[in-house]
């Protein structure tokens, strides 16, 4: 499993976000950001392969890229929000972070996960 993974909760339909494009970026030590990895939440909201089982995980600056829009589009639905971004620290790299997202067309939230 990748050190960094996430979830996503449709909070106002009761059920997992599946089909969501996700993009995990590192902030360099010159400020730009660094793709590591993309992909898309499965039929469970889960995405747990963002990153090759033997990354080597760094200390720093991550952010995780959801385009929601995508995921409201295919449930016909209008939302605010058309992409959320998370930023979270790393510092103890033999830790597994698990960044869960809790989705509504009109809000969401974030936590540190287990």
């Amino acid at each position: 499993m990748s050190a960094i993974t996430t979830h996503i909760l449709d909070t106002s339909q009761g059920h997992p976000a599946g089909g969501v494009p996700v993009h995990l970026e590192m902030n360099g030590t010159s400020g730009d950001w660094h793709a590591l990895g993309t992909g898309v939440t499965d039929t469970d909201g889960r995405l747990r392969d963002l990153l090759p089982d033997d990354f080597n995980l760094q200390p720093g600056l991550y952010r995780l890229s959801f385009d929601t829009s995508a995921y409201f589009k295919a449930q016909n639905l209008r939302s605010f929000y058309p992409h959320v971004v998370v930023m979270f620290l790393v510092e103890d790299t033999q830790q597994h972070y698990h960044v869960p997202l809790l989705l509504s067309p009109f809000g969401y939230s974030t936590y540190r996960g287990s």
